[in-house]
């Protein structure tokens, strides 16, 4: 008999309790630390996913009651159509037909974790404003539940927390515990958030402002007069870097906005530019910027306007990496721009000795194409490549014909081995024409095998995942054996060839039970 859930302790059991009774077992069967959110689409079976996989929850398609019976069980959808569960901070999230009728539900599982902001403590506490910058999914939002706490309740400053879609404070009227004594100020609709910004300020005097997703010019401008009255301002924004706030029109203000400016002869001789330069129009809104490269990472920028104005004039701004390593802090400070320079034509060297010649995989950067297709056809066709989220991190840059001309993409190719292929249409026939020149082997695999390899080892890693069994896998070449051990790797599966050729075949087992079978290398 399962013991009795303790509903104070366990904010998982509260998710799992809204939950049809045929899937609450299921669920609670899944490891907790792993769950990250329940899936419920009308006529389809559900589904859980985990960190780096799915898992069935049974064969019965979701019904309409099914999901009408979860609807009963949590607050009302709202105009984002969101809800939540009273003092947690797990999100549900609705889909609906073209007559509005709700088809499909997500249950998020939320978590408030501590110990994450450790690696921007000592920057919260300067009292100067900080802008977090992010992919969708790397603990944006965690930190700033998380800074919330630190000030208000360790540092004993008055924190208002403007929370728009109730992601950091949870829902219902009584705030999570997560954000520690700071007050929460709820948003009824999302083209509200600049107002209710101004209105904690005028209304509630905080020392501190914490907002999430800056996205509009009016939120910008909202920021900017919190700034300008002595506050400090801690928020996110849409962009992944630092140049990607300057090149948006809309947040570009965010960090002094950009405007174009013509120069002298003499000015311009002495600098060593054009005539017609880009350069930082005013102070920046925000006094430091924090890149989250990943939830572990990140790279901070301690003054944006050097920052800004390095970047406008072509050079590299590193920022301070900081990185969390078993429970330690290692911070490597920001070098001065010349040492920058050097490493990175360093670093690039070694791109310049052929593929062939290179550890580990070579990285491309996707500009104005698609990452996701990128993705696919790097899968499909087994090249030793992956995806990067910067270009000063990319040994090739792929680019939009139309596009390939842009500042940052020519100061990318300026550095030592860094090569541009520029793009037609951003279509997986352009992409595999550009990998056969980089990667000439790639040529000789019929697409048609490779797109069955590719399918016939995603439905073994799903057999493997949900019923636990190892799986034999049909007769393939090498090179397609090479590929489908790839993608066992990446879900931590174990993956050996058996037998000989020609019908040398892959087996695929969880991790730790593979049988004693002839064992070869993963190169196939």
């Amino acid at each position: 008999m399962t013991p009795p859930q303790n509903p104070a302790t366990d904010e998982l059991g509260l998710l799992v309790a809204v939950l049809p009774e045929r899937l609450q077992g299921p669920v609670r069967a899944l490891p907790e630390d792993e769950l990250l959110e329940v899936v419920l689409d009308l006529g389809r079976p559900p589904e859980a996913r985990l960190v780096g996989r799915s898992a069935s929850l049974g064969d019965v398609p979701i019904s309409h009651a099914d999901l009408a019976a979860v609807l009963a069980r949590v607050g009302p959808l709202g105009e984002d159509n969101r809800a939540g569960i009273e003092r947690t901070l797990h999100r549900i999230s609705a889909l609906r037909n073209r007559r509005g009728e709700v088809v499909g539900l997500t249950l998020r599982v939320g978590r408030a974790l501590t110990g994450t902001v450790e690696v921007l403590r000592d920057l919260i506490g300067t009292g100067l404003s900080l802008l977090l910058l992010g992919p969708p999914g790397v603990g944006k939002t965690t930190k700033l539940r998380e800074v919330a706490r630190v000030l208000s309740s360790e540092l004993g400053k008055r924190v208002m927390v403007v929370d728009t879609s109730n992601e950091i404070g949870g829902d219902g009227d009584i705030p999570h515990a997560g954000i520690g004594s700071a007050r929460r100020m709820q948003v009824s609709r999302p083209e509200r958030q600049h107002a209710v910004m101004i209105e904690a300020v005028e209304n509630h005097m905080p020392e501190v402002i914490i907002v999430d997703e800056i996205g509009t010019e009016a939120d910008a401008a909202a920021a900017r007069t919190i700034a300008e009255r002595g506050v400090q301002l801690v928020g996110t924004a849409h962009g992944n870097t630092l140049e990607n706030i300057i090149l948006n029109p809309t947040l570009s203000d965010l960090v002094g906005g950009v405007h174009v400016v013509t120069l002298s002869d003499e000015e311009a001789r002495r600098r060593g530019t054009s005539k017609t330069v880009r350069e930082r129009r005013a102070p920046p809104t925000f006094d430091m910027v924090v890149e989250m490269v990943n939830r572990d990472e990140v790279r901070v920028h301690r003054d944006t306007a050097a920052a800004v104005d390095g970047l406008l004039a072509g050079r590299p701004t590193g920022g301070e990496r900081r990185l969390t390593r078993n429970g330690q802090l290692e911070v490597e400070p920001e070098r001065p721009p010349e040492t920058a320079e050097r490493a990175v034509a360093a670093g690039r060297a070694t791109a310049a000795l052929g593929v062939g010649e290179r550890r580990g995989p070579l990285r491309i950067h996707p500009h104005a194409v698609s990452r996701e297709l990128l993705e696919r056809v790097l899968r499909n066709t087994g090249a030793n490549a992956r995806v990067v989220a910067r270009p000063d991190a990319a040994d090739i840059i792929l680019a939009l014909k139309s596009r390939a001309d842009e500042p940052r993409i020519r100061r990318a190719a300026e550095r030592p081995g860094v090569v541009v292929h520029a793009l037609k249409r951003s279509t997986a026939t352009e992409m595999r024409r550009v990998l056969r020149q980089v990667f000439p082997g790639l040529g000789g695999l019929d697409e048609s095998e490779v797109r069955q390899a590719v399918q016939e080892a995603e439905q073994a890693i799903r057999r493997v995942l949900t019923e636990g069994v190892t799986v034999s896998l049909a007769p393939r070449p090498p090179r397609l054996r090479k590929l489908q051990h790839g993608l066992f790797l990446r879900h931590h599966l174990e993956s050996r060839s058996v037998g000989s050729e020609p019908t040398r075949h892959l087996v695929v087992a969880p991790t730790g039970v593979m049988p004693q079978t002839e064992e070869l290398a993963p190169n196939g």
